[in-house]
């Protein structure tokens, strides 16, 4: 069953990045007013490839709420095809819709939009240098463009060296100084650290097949696992890693190996940083406050589906994305950072990614 899983995990991440013609037609509905002050966390529904079904979710944790499809019933319109990631600043939220080609910035309290950001070749992420520059990283592209937010507009590219377009992966940013560290994941195995005031690639790093995900830690250790590909793949097929890197001097200070044929994914902290979360069958966690510290099983494998992964920045709250069959409504189940269930609740089809509000 295992097996399967990972099987079908991987068929669906290949279909989200083969397409770079996906079209999306916005029909336009009726609209709802809200003003949703709370705090809360938003879960973006990926939807089925190319049937333009992704949706966006808001949860209030204190009154255990869900309003589904927050987008459409604010705007009139929908989503668009396969929500990839969204990011909030200044009370704006950043939603990126991979194969409709766009980012769309919404109100966090009214879902109404505010903007969008068009022209792009497969987005996957964004993050913000300043309130006038902000990098989106692409899928099937071997550049990151530069965007101003304040217009909506593409200002530049950044071309990576040694990627073509047609395997050309750009993933997850982070910062730390004046350097913006990006994971390479499609038939990539590198790091690469752009300078933020030439917007250039300056050095990069070689790590296992594929690092899925990268984040930074109370200490400025970068993390990144990687899936090791998979049998038959023309870049190869290796176990899978779990990396510590530290971010002044680029250079890996300690690896956990994985067993072969494993898929982890969707590394996460919690709000102090010093907590190491991700997704391999079972939920997984590392204690970063002690240096000697092995992962330890979090929630184990119980035929669910486990699909995205999130950690409450105020409660240490784990939230685990079910995507049961891919098809229906999935589930979002809500642990307690002592693994008691506290809540789940029903969002859209594929929950995958996260943002708290």
């Amino acid at each position: 069953m295992r097996a399967v899983t990972r099987n079908i995990r991987f068929a669906l991440t290949l279909l989200l990045a083969v397409a770079l013609s996906g079209c999306m037609e916005w029909d336009y509905l009726y609209t709802e007013e809200f003003n949703e002050r709370s705090r809360g966390l938003f879960c973006l529904n990926e939807g089925n490839f190319q049937y333009g079904n992704a949706t966006l979710s808001y949860y209030n944790p204190e009154t255990r709420k869900v309003e589904n499809e927050v987008f459409a019933r604010a705007n009139g319109m929908k989503l668009g095809d396969v929500a990839q990631s969204m990011v909030i600043r200044d009370g704006v939220g950043w939603v990126v819709v991979n194969n409709s080609h766009v980012v769309f910035a919404i109100d966090i309290n009214t879902f109404k939009e505010r903007g969008r950001i068009t022209g792009l070749t497969s987005p996957r992420y964004i993050h913000f240098i300043s309130d006038e520059k902000a990098y989106i990283t692409q899928i099937w592209d071997n550049r990151i463009f530069i965007v101003n937010p304040k217009r909506y507009q593409i200002t530049g590219y950044i071309e990576v060296p040694n990627m073509t377009m047609e395997s050309g992966s750009t993933e997850q940013m982070v910062q730390y100084g004046k350097y913006v560290y990006v994971n390479c994941w499609s038939y990539q195995n590198r790091i690469i650290k752009i300078d933020t005031e030439t917007d250039k690639v300056v050095d990069e790093l070689v790590v296992g097949i594929q690092p899925t995900s990268l984040v930074m830690d109370c200490n400025n250790k970068l993390w990144t696992v990687t899936d090791g590909g998979y049998e038959g793949s023309p870049y190869g097929h290796e176990a899978p890693s779990l990396y510590r890197i530290d971010a002044e001097t680029f250079t890996i200070e300690k690896q956990f190996r994985f067993n072969f044929g494993d898929w982890p994914s969707e590394v996460q902290l919690n709000g102090t940083k010093d907590k190491l979360y991700w997704l391999n069958d079972d939920v997984w966690m590392l204690d970063l406050t002690k240096e000697n510290a092995q992962p330890e099983i979090f929630l184990p494998y119980d035929g669910t589906l486990y699909y995205g992964l999130t950690i409450c920045p105020h409660t240490g709250d784990v939230y685990i994305a079910d995507a049961i069959d891919y098809v229906q409504q999935g589930l979002v189940y809500r642990y307690s950072k002592d693994c008691e269930l506290l809540d789940s609740f029903y969002v859209g089809i594929i929950p995958g990614a996260f943002c708290w509000k």
